[in-house]
């Protein structure tokens, strides 16, 4: 898939009552929190995948697997239902979710007594969601292994601070932690469904300001969207092309892909930034996206070192060495999912319409077996998609196999928008 289009994970509504927070005891003496030598701040690595924050989770002192480290996400999801099923576990309710295209009725199940241990965390006799079945895909429209989410419920009691640069997210005891100094800026936020919120401002034309409501999450492996609907002064600018914005539970997420003039939440100003728009289908009660209007993701947050404190209602942000990274889309018009074992044989899922890679005669189906004379073999999904990246006007040969005939064509690369 390609960086500007990566996949977002649609957030489920709350489905069951969580905790209040009543006040700020130390965490090592939680019931259900177990943290290593009682310790006020935990680092946790991750892998920066593809646009995702990807931590290594224990799963019921068994299962070493993968999640992605979500702040968009009320709750913990499990996708791969296989894992519950082999542990026996008795799945206490069965819960209609929405899909991605918010219509979509699909199902998930309760699963209650989970222990999860994400570096020298263990929370403990968790509840969190199974899904069905595999709605996500998620290996194959991103190339990333993962096995679920790691919702808020997870690490909404810390004060969390991810260090995009270092690859580090820190989990901060709120009874010792103390405010960052020199280099960071305090930025209001407010926590609805324990999840961050931002107010932003937009430029989509030269004269018109519009201020909007923006959910702050590192699930979102994109720079922005945007929910056309939500506000009478969102409307598309000009030049967009019609897009696959990415998977979600049971599907695609279908809408625009453009730019937006200015993007700002003082003291921070971006410009030409990547926006991807999308309406919500008509008769979906709006209160299920908490009254906002759209989503700040990875391509803006990984600028930054940033931390949240969800009881004081705070985000303090320092930019990093990538703060003044050009906003990039793919310039080829492929979109590529990724199979085989080693999640390294791509699969043209969709293509931009009057695109170089379109115009070149690649069709929906073929397979690219090598970019630029490199075998699919040497690439990962994200790999493959950086030689689309490349300057206008880059020449790139594709060897593709169609059926049983292997072929190449060139083209070069162009803005699309």
């Amino acid at each position: 898939m390609n960086p500007a289009m990566k996949a977002y994970f649609l957030r489920v509504s709350s489905l069951f009552t969580l905790l209040a927070i009543l006040a700020l005891p130390g965490l090592a003496q939680r019931p259900d929190i177990e943290i290593e030598r009682n310790l006020r701040r935990i680092d946790v690595p991750f892998e920066y995948a593809n646009g995702f924050l990807v931590v290594n989770v224990t799963f019921n002192d068994a299962f070493p697997l993968r999640f992605i480290f979500d702040t968009g996400a009320e709750h913990t999801i499990l996708s791969k239902r296989e894992i519950t099923d082999l542990l026996n576990i008795d799945y206490q309710r069965r819960f209609p979710i929405l899909g991605a295209d918010l219509s979509t009725e699909l199902y998930a199940y309760l699963a209650q007594g989970i222990s999860l241990q994400v570096g020298g965390v263990k929370a403990l006799n968790r509840s969190i969601l199974v899904l069905e079945d595999d709605y996500f895909h998620f290996e194959e429209y991103t190339g990333v292994n993962v096995q679920g989410i790691l919702g808020s419920d997870f690490f909404r009691r810390f004060i969390v601070k991810v260090d995009y640069r270092r690859n580090i997210i820190s989990l901060y005891d709120p009874q010792y932690f103390s405010p960052p100094g020199r280099g960071y800026y305090t930025l209001p936020i407010e926590i609805n469904r324990n999840k961050p919120y931002v107010n932003a401002s937009i430029n989509l034309q030269p004269d018109s300001i519009i201020k909007v409501r923006l959910l702050l999450d590192t699930g979102a492996g994109l720079a922005l969207l945007l929910h056309t609907d939500t506000h009478p002064g969102l409307k598309m600018p000009e030049r967009v092309i019609p897009s696959n914005l990415g998977a979600g539970l049971g599907g695609f997420l279908l809408g625009y892909m453009g730019r937006v003039r200015k993007l700002e939440f003082e003291p921070f100003v971006f410009r030409e930034v990547t926006s991807q728009f999308q309406n919500i289908p008509e008769g979906v009660d709006s209160s299920f996206i908490s009254q906002r209007n759209g989503i700040i993701g990875n391509e803006i947050l990984r600028r930054f070192t940033i931390v949240i404190d969800y009881l004081r209602e705070k985000a303090y942000l320092e930019p990093n060495r990538y703060y003044k990274d050009e906003f990039i889309h793919d310039r080829s018009g492929l979109n590529l999912a990724a199979g085989g074992l080693n999640l390294n044989e791509f699969i043209v899922y969709g293509l931009i319409p009057g695109s170089p890679a379109a115009r070149a005669g690649v069709i929906r189906g073929d397979r690219i077996l090598s970019i630029n004379g490199i075998p699919s073999a040497f690439l990962d999904l994200e790999g493959a998609n950086r030689r689309f990246l490349k300057q206008p006007g880059k020449k790139v040969c594709l060897k593709i196999q169609r059926g049983n005939s292997k072929f190449r064509v060139s083209f070069h690369l162009r803005d699309l928008i």
